[in-house]
This record gives structure tokens, C-alpha cells and sequence, in this order.
């Protein structure tokens, strides 16, 4: 199973620009790769002080983001897993990611179960439920950066027979490398961790970089601390 992460720094607000920034990455990323992951709100960036400030950057699933990433995954024969604003039944906003199939379908929008303290400022907490989906050459499940930190979730991938995880994330930067923190919250897992983060600093908030394809305790590709780029990496049976 081939699997390949984004490393991101969005144009704060501007989807337009960042979707023309980040679709020749996920073209070098796709070809050969079954799996595709890009980063937790990959357009938009991350700090946004409430639902105001945030909602005119939301989107239906089937909005902007696919209708930019589905001939991709189409032409490519890869599954894009990517995270967005998404607007849902009566306002709601909810921190999600769409998960785009080698058709380029869209087969499922999986939510952020588990918020982070500046998510609350407007997003309401996930509904979808976890599930894993069928490469060809290994299945895959979903999680959204604070999920990692959700016992619930652990324990869903420890049962589900997924040989990865797509992870898109916003990871902060806490002065410390973030893999064995990674890697201890899957321990017992046997599954690989494909981990899309985003860099550099949103007003007051420093994101770490550091994106990984991290194999239960074997580093597969690492990204630096900045700068947006590809990883890629064959997972063995």
C-alpha cells in the first residue's frame, strides 16, 4: 500500500488560492499512491475567533475542495482524504474531511469527533462515526488531529483492521518533536499513521510541520519543521 502525505501552509481565508497552491502538490503526490492525505482545513487555515468569522468560508462537501480534488483522485486511480470547513443542515460548521475514492467520488465526509479549544469557537463536535475503506492493497480509516487524543478513537483503530490512518491535522508546535507522542497514542495498534500538517505560525499559533508517515514505531518519510511538501511511502503487508 502506497500512501502519501501533503505538508501545508494555507493562505489564511483565501480557498481560491490555496486550492491553486495545493493542487500541484497532491498532482506530484497522487501518481502510484493509493492513499492521499492533506492537511485539517487544508484551504482556510486554522484560528478563527467564531462562526461569523468562519462561515463564509464553509462549503457543502460537494463544494469547492471536491469539485478541485475529484478529477485528481479520478486521473490518478488514488483515494484523497482532505480536510475543509463544511457547512451542514441548519448552519451548523463542523471541522470535517472528505474522503474522495480512485473514481473520484465522494464516498464519505467524516467529522472531528473530538474538538480542540479552538474549535469551539465554532464548530459543533462530529456526528459521522468512524469507518474504514477498501484501497485494493489495504483498508484506511479517518481521524482529525485532537481524535488522536480520544481513548474512543484509539480503540476504534486498534479493532478495525485498517492497516492506516488518514490524519489530517493542524498539530501546534510545543518545543517538542511530535512522532513518539504519535506513535505512543497508537501503541498496540498495528496500523500506520499518515500524518498531513500544517507550519509556520497563524497570528499568536505556531504549528509544528513535522508531518510523518509513521509505521507503529518505524518513520517511513518525515517532513521538516517548514515548508510545504510531499511524503510518500510503501507500507508492507
Amino acid at each position: 500500500m502506497r500512501v502519501a502525505a501533503v505538508q501545508f501552509k494555507a493562505t489564511k481565508a483565501d480557498p481560491e488560492r490555496s486550492l491553486a497552491r495545493l493542487v500541484p502538490l497532491v498532482e506530484r503526490a497522487a501518481p502510484g499512491s493509493d492513499l492521499v492525505v492533506l492537511p485539517e482545513m487544508a484551504t482556510t487555515g486554522y484560528v478563527f475567533a467564531s462562526a461569523d468569522e468562519i462561515a463564509p468560508l464553509a462549503e457543502p462537501p460537494d463544494g469547492r475542495t471536491f469539485a478541485a480534488l475529484s478529477p485528481l483522485a479520478r486521473a490518478h486511480g488514488a483515494f484523497v482524504v482532505a480536510g475543509f470547513v463544511e457547512r451542514g443542515a441548519e448552519g451548523r460548521l463542523y471541522n470535517s474531511a472528505l474522503v474522495i475514492d480512485r473514481d473520484g467520488a465522494l464516498v464519505f465526509v467524516y467529522r472531528k469527533t473530538l474538538l480542540y479549544d479552538l474549535d469551539h469557537a465554532w464548530a459543533t463536535p462530529g456526528d459521522s462515526g468512524y469507518r474504514t475503506f477498501d484501497t485494493g492493497r489495504g483498508r484506511f480509516g479517518v481521524g482529525i488531529c485532537m481524535d488522536l487524543n480520544d481513548d474512543r478513537f484509539t480503540a476504534w483503530v486498534a479493532g478495525c483492521g485498517a492497516r492506516a490512518i488518514a490524519f489530517p491535522t493542524n498539530w501546534l508546535d510545543q518545543d517538542h518533536e511530535v512522532w513518539s507522542y504519535w506513535a505512543w497514542r497508537l501503541d498496540g495498534a498495528r496500523v500506520a499513521l499518515v500524518a498531513a500538517n500544517t507550519w509556520g505560525e497563524e497570528g499568536e499559533v505556531r504549528f509544528r510541520g513535522e508531518s510523518a508517515i509513521l509505521d507503529h514505531r518505524t518513520l517511513r518519510a518525515a517532513a521538516p519543521l517548514t515548508g510545504d511538501g510531499v511524503l510518500v511511502a510503501t507500507l508492507p503487508r
